[in-house]
């Protein structure tokens, strides 16, 4: 299936394994993706997550994380939305995938999602 716009699935999956209550979700790899991945766990909105090759994209498995029994510990998540953690690429260092204020911060790039 073709994808075109790879971060707003890799939201979506985890919207609705969410709100499926599963422990976990997989999505097809990307070092973006990765990046996304990695700033979600910094940020403990997620619990952890591990890639799997398989010779061709790879698939990324990511921990989901619930508090008081199975509340999610992500209250939202949108491509780009409300306020919340800015996820956001430097155009400069592509891949490179920042948390924080962006703009404010004069480097540059492109808000990717927003998540609270």
């Amino acid at each position: 299936m073709q994808v075109t716009d790879t971060i707003a699935d890799l939201l979506t999956r985890i919207r609705n394994a969410q709100a499926a209550k599963h422990d976990t979700v997989e999505v097809p790899a990307s070092n973006m993706k990765k990046a996304i991945c990695q700033i979600l766990v910094d940020e403990g909105y997620v619990k952890g997550f591990s890639v799997t090759e398989d010779g061709k994209q790879g698939m990324i498995s990511i921990t989901l994380k619930y508090a008081n029994g199975k509340q999610p510990v992500i209250k939202g998540l949108k491509r780009v939305s409300k306020p919340g953690l800015r996820i956001y690429s430097n155009a400069q260092e592509l891949p490179k995938v920042m948390k924080g204020l962006g703009v404010a911060e004069n480097v540059g790039g492109e808000v990717l999602a927003f998540i609270w």
